[in-house]
């Protein structure tokens, strides 16, 4: 029995989405600003768990959604996509899990289960992280090398990759983004050891369907521009200028106005005829 072929991404509908332009080679400059464009056109949103439904990981699915349906999406999604996208202008790309560590209290260990790549660049030295599929305001805008202690300025963030201490058989890595306050946040925790999609398919339905998961009963949107992040999670909106002015807090009235903030704020559609829950 011969194996149908994967299906192949329409990168020219994909690097339209992004708004991206400019010569198609496996370069770290074209992964730079591939990234940074991913990152700042497509939302980051889990409308479809809160929805009861499991996203779909499969390419024509990520593309009918975040490429032409003018929604985003969350991590495996994402991610997903982009390594896709990589793929098609010539990178290597290996799919990696990492532990999250944001939000995590003293002493706290949780499951591998936030989706991130490593890609290498033919003559540079290191490979580099990329990731543009985490749903915060540390989220990387830029992919970062593999190196440890070396800073990343990927304006208006900064991002650095240490090794924290840790007794397993494989190096760790964390990375780390620079407050406000000037300190060093944890955001997530990794080795490089290989991960393959079936690996996220089962992650993907856990935190989709799991009761215990955040992300399957309460909506988080973010959305980065130029100028701000904008953040949406239940009904409480916070939007965080980009040149360290005040930022602004305020909670939505009800159902009706979330559906208009993700709609414009965001530029989330929800799909047809579906209504969020109260």
């Amino acid at each position: 029995m011969t194996r149908e072929a994967a299906p192949a991404l329409d990168l020219d509908a994909y690097l339209a989405r992004i708004g991206w332009s400019g010569e198609r080679r496996p370069t770290a400059a074209v992964l730079r600003s591939v990234h940074r464009a991913h990152a700042l056109g497509i939302p980051f949103e889990n409308v479809d768990p809160v929805l009861g439904t499991v996203p779909s990981l499969d390419l024509p699915a990520l593309e009918a959604k975040l490429v032409r349906g003018g929604r985003g999406g969350y991590c495996y999604e994402h991610n997903s996509l982009l390594a896709a996208a990589l793929r098609a202008l010539g990178f290597e790309v290996t799919l990696l899990a990492a532990r999250v560590q944001l939000g995590a209290a003293p002493g706290d260990v949780r499951p591998r289960t936030h989706m991130l790549m490593l890609v290498r660049v033919e003559g540079e030295p290191d490979p580099y992280l990329a990731d543009v599929g985490f749903g915060a305001i540390g989220s990387l805008l830029e992919p970062i090398a593999l190196v440890a202690d070396a800073e990343l300025h990927d304006a208006p963030r900064r991002h650095r990759l240490v090794h924290p201490p840790h007794d397993g058989p494989l190096e760790l890595w964390q990375l780390q983004a620079r407050a406000g306050d000037g300190e060093w946040q944890a955001q997530y925790a990794f080795t490089v050891e290989p991960f393959e999609a079936p690996d996220f398919e089962v992650i993907n339905w856990h935190i989709a369907t799991n009761p215990r998961s955040p992300f399957a009963h309460r909506l988080y949107v973010q959305r980065t521009t130029e100028d701000a992040h904008l953040a949406l999670a239940g009904r409480a909106l916070t939007v965080t200028p980009a040149d360290g002015g005040a930022r602004e807090e305020r909670t939505l009235a009800d159902r009706a106005e979330v559906e208009r903030v993700l709609a414009g704020l965001f530029a989330v559609r929800l799909p047809e005829g579906a209504r969020l829950p109260e």
